[in-house]
């Protein structure tokens, strides 16, 4: 070998191995940038996750991360184990096998389907304890203070470092909002639905639901940085959900909730959970997308996984045919070493339990079920409603709506005569009413079994279909012995459902019957309503449930029920319409001589004209608003960033800057929310 050679293999060696040394370097940088980024955003990781209950598995090796703003919808079918996976993460239960891991500092604040809350407070009272922090620190100072009061070494280190906590303390005060909170609270306590007068009342006199709402506004108002949600709707008003839609998208930081409500897990979460038959799917996308992509991805395993098998079969057939062909064992043994290599294509396991529910025929009635005259209820000298009068004929399917607290469940409780009342109420002749209530799940012995809480109620021949009939219900085989207390709660809906058609009925009256179930148990409920052949009372919120199944509204506000004949979008689009109608009998008049020289065309030209006009000029301004939104969470992440650096941590100017920011922001973000109100206004017909 000439020098020259030696040279260039020398010089050769040397390059690759400095390439190997940059790309190691690279690989480590690679590493290190990406563990930074995960600690910057990730705030709950779960790893190989597992439920086991007996000899089921509920939950089978989970794994998934909670990003930073995450907005996750966590769907499946009752008793897939949504609520548990919760509980889980809330650290309210230990998973059987692997681990849940939360970011250094995180705060997580759970909300469950049912809790029993304490009745010491009003309702001012038991929210402020959300600002229990806020209390601590201020005592804290005004401790600093008075030590600070009671020295005379002035110029003591004892002293400046005292100042020096007390300039801290206050800061933080300040920072984490200490000056602001009773306004904050005052908005979220109007925001679900609550008023002025209401809170200085002791929580007890309010309904389950209502103290359900109360529990609702401390955890929105203590800020955590991940919040669970489980069914949060269940007990809300349709203007409250509204709201608490506004409060997630705008105020809240990563947030996974359960929810059968498909309107609000659209407008609130862009990223879906599907537990199925204990693994989870993970699609970052909306709820309406994910019904899309889940099918497509069905189908496109299942025409891969065919192809793969008719190629196998094909593949299988020429082994079997020429096995014993010696002229063809070069081939055989190819197509047998092929066959080895091939990565079967699985096709998901889909839970294919279906709930099989249809009412008994109904007994035929009078024509007219349910009249009332003059109806009134009042809760001492508090009017709940007064002068309601209205006919339900017979096959009718209506819908009582209103605000909570406006009477719905109590009218129904009327038709029920379960409570006293003003007026006349009359049942047509031979009614038979199938009545479930709001709590009727939860009246269930929990001690029972699946099978013994319906065998207790059954008569006659009906003993003989239990099995079948709880088979019908998803609950066949060994889920019959279940004991009630280890039931979700779409599952013990499910269960008080059958109660319910035990006996044929023809005047159904369903409080909020969609509370606890799942998306294909509400279509299933909805399909049978609509077939039975019966009269039908449904008290709900559910937009999308009621849609399609009610033909006539009756609304509950300012203690009157009004009539509104038609679909529940109807309804809504009539209210929109009412209150524009509102605001133009509210407008100054026109000058006679203006009116007269216009056409009524013109006039409708220049009303068009002025509301557009109006229009863009709210746009614009809900435009800014947001783009001030973003400039000043951009600075708020910035100084964020400083803070979190000792340099940073050491100028109490940043608090100060970082107390001013979130200030701003929450007023800008009221702003915001005021604004895209008056342009729904003005988009209205």
């Amino acid at each position: 070998m000439n020098v020259h050679s030696r040279f260039c293999n020398r010089y050769k060696a040397k390059n690759e191995h400095l390439r190997a040394l940059l790309q190691n370097i690279f690989f480590l940088w690679r590493i290190f940038t990406t563990n930074y980024q995960l600690a910057e955003t990730y705030m709950v990781s779960i790893e190989g996750l597992t439920v086991e209950f007996g000899g089921f598995t509920l939950l089978d090796h989970l794994s998934f991360v909670v990003n930073k703003k995450d907005r996750i919808a966590l769907t499946g079918k009752n008793g897939a184990g949504k609520s548990t996976l919760l509980k889980i993460i809330a650290g309210l239960q230990a998973p059987t096998s692997g681990a849940v891991s939360i970011a250094k500092e995180m705060t997580v604040g759970y909300l469950p389907q049912q809790m029993q809350p304490a009745d010491r407070y009003t309702v001012k009272e038991e929210a402020e304890r959300a600002f229990a922090h806020i209390h601590e620190l201020e005592q804290e100072i005004n401790r600093l203070n008075r030590a600070l009061s009671e020295r005379t070494d002035y110029e003591s280190d004892e002293y400046h470092a005292l100042i020096d906590k007390m300039t801290h303390q206050t800061e933080h005060f300040r920072l984490i909002g200490g000056n602001q909170y009773q306004a904050e609270l005052e908005r979220t306590l109007i925001g679900l639905g609550f008023l002025r007068e209401d809170f200085d009342r002791p929580t007890s006199e309010f309904s389950g639901g209502w103290r359900m709402r109360i529990e609702l506004a401390k955890l929105l108002l203590s800020r955590p940085d991940v919040l669970l949600l489980d069914e949060p709707t269940n007990h809300l008003d349709i203007e409250s959900i509204q709201w608490l839609e506004t409060f997630i998208a705008t105020r809240s930081n990563a947030v996974i909730l359960v929810s059968h409500d498909r309107a609000f897990i659209e407008n609130t979460t862009f990223r879906t959970l599907e537990i199925e038959l204990g693994r989870i799917y993970d699609y970052k996308v909306k709820y309406s997308q994910y019904v899309i992509l889940r099918k497509e991805r069905r189908e496109q395993q299942l025409r891969a996984y065919e192809n793969q098998q008719k190629k196998l079969s094909e593949t299988e057939a020429f082994i079997e045919r020429f096995r014993y062909k010696a002229t063809k064992a070069v081939q055989v043994q190819s197509r047998i070493k092929q066959l080895e290599k091939t990565e079967r294509i699985e096709v998901d396991d889909v839970d294919n339990a279906s709930l099989n529910l249809k009412f008994p025929p109904a007994p035929r009635s009078g024509s007219y079920p349910v009249m009332a005259e003059e109806v009134s209820k009042r809760y001492g000298t508090h009017p709940v409603f007064d002068h309601v009068t209205f006919t339900i004929h017979r096959g009718d399917k209506v819908a009582f709506v209103g605000r909570n607290g406006e009477g719905k469940s109590t009218l129904v409780k009327c038709i029920m005569n379960e409570i006293t009342y003003g007026g006349k109420l009359q049942l047509g002749y031979n009614v038979k009413i199938g009545y479930f209530a709001q709590n009727q799940a939860q009246l269930l012995d929990e001690n029972l079994t699946v099978f013994d809480t319906i065998d207790n109620v059954a008569q006659g021949d009906i003993r003989t279909r239990i099995r079948d009939i709880l088979g019908a219900f998803m609950f066949g085989g060994e889920a019959s012995e279940k004991k009630v207390r280890v039931l979700s709660g779409g599952e013990r809906s499910r269960l008080a459902m059958i109660r319910l058609l035990l006996n044929p009925v023809n005047l159904l009256i369903l409080d909020e019957p969609t509370n606890h179930l799942d998306m294909r148990s509400k279509d299933v409920l909805k399909a049978a309503l609509k077939e039975f052949d019966g009269t039908v009372i449904v008290v709900s919120h559910d937009r999308e449930f009621l849609d399609g199944l009610v033909h006539k509204v009756y609304e509950f506000a300012n203690q009157r029920v009004a009539e509104h004949l038609g679909g529940i979008y109807d309804f809504l689009e009539r209210k929109k319409l009412d209150s524009l109608r509102e605001l133009e009998r509210n407008a100054p008049a026109t000058l006679p001589d203006e009116t007269e020289r216009l056409t009524p065309n013109k006039r409708s030209y220049e009303a068009r004209k002025e509301q557009t006009k109006a229009v863009r000029k709210a746009e614009k301004a809900v435009a800014e608003a947001e783009n001030q939104i973003r400039e000043l969470e951009d600075r708020i992440t910035d100084v964020e960033r400083r803070l979190a650096t000792p340099e940073g941590a050491s100028h109490t100017a940043l608090y100060t800057e970082y107390a001013t920011l979130k200030a701003r922001l929450s007023e800008t973000i009221d702003q915001w929310a005021e604004l895209s109100q008056e342009l729904e206004q003005k988009n209205l017909p």
